[in-house]
C-alpha cells in the first residue's frame, strides 16, 4: 500500500533543481569581477569564472571600441607680456572644437572588468584593467 509520505517525483526533481540553482548561486560572483579577452571587438570573447562569454551575452563600454568619437570645445584666453621697460600685453582669445576619434582597442589578453547582470546571463564590460602586482593578474583574480 503506497504511503502518502512519498512526494511524488516531479516534486523531487523540482526540489533537486532549486537547490542545484541555490547551491551554484553561492558560487556566482556578484560584483565586478575580472575577466581576460579572448579575442577583441567586434566578435568578443572574454574568459570569465570558467566560461567563455561571446558578444550575445556582453554590453561594452563604447569608450572601448574603435571609432568612438569624443567632441571638447572650449575657449582658450591667455595674455603675453614683452619684457623690457614697455609692457605690452598682447590677449589671446581663441575659441576651439576638437573631435577625437579612438583607433584602439582591447587585444587579445588584456584584462577587463566584468559585471554580471541579474540570472548571470548577459554581462557589462566596462574597462580595461593594468594589475600592477607580480605574476599573472587573471590567474591572480580567480584564485583570489
Amino acid at each position: 500500500m503506497p504511503t502518502s509520505d512519498i512526494p511524488p517525483a516531479e516534486q523531487s526533481v523540482a526540489n533537486i533543481i532549486s537547490t542545484m540553482h541555490d547551491i551554484a548561486g553561492q558560487h556566482t560572483p556578484q560584483g565586478p569581477t575580472v575577466g581576460r579577452i579572448i579575442s577583441p571587438p567586434p566578435d568578443i570573447k572574454v574568459a570569465w569564472n570558467s566560461i567563455e562569454l561571446t558578444k550575445e551575452q556582453i554590453y561594452i563600454d563604447e569608450y572601448l571600441l574603435v571609432g568612438h568619437t569624443r567632441t571638447a570645445k572650449g575657449q582658450i584666453t591667455s595674455g603675453t607680456q614683452e619684457a623690457g621697460h614697455h609692457v605690452h600685453k598682447h590677449d589671446i582669445d581663441n575659441p576651439y572644437e576638437e573631435t577625437w576619434i579612438l583607433t584602439d582597442t582591447l587585444k587579445a589578453g588584456d584584462l577587463v572588468a566584468v559585471h554580471p547582470l541579474n540570472g548571470d546571463q548577459l554581462f557589462i564590460i566596462t574597462a580595461k584593467l593594468i594589475y600592477l602586482g607580480s605574476g599573472d593578474g587573471f590567474e591572480a583574480a580567480q584564485t583570489g
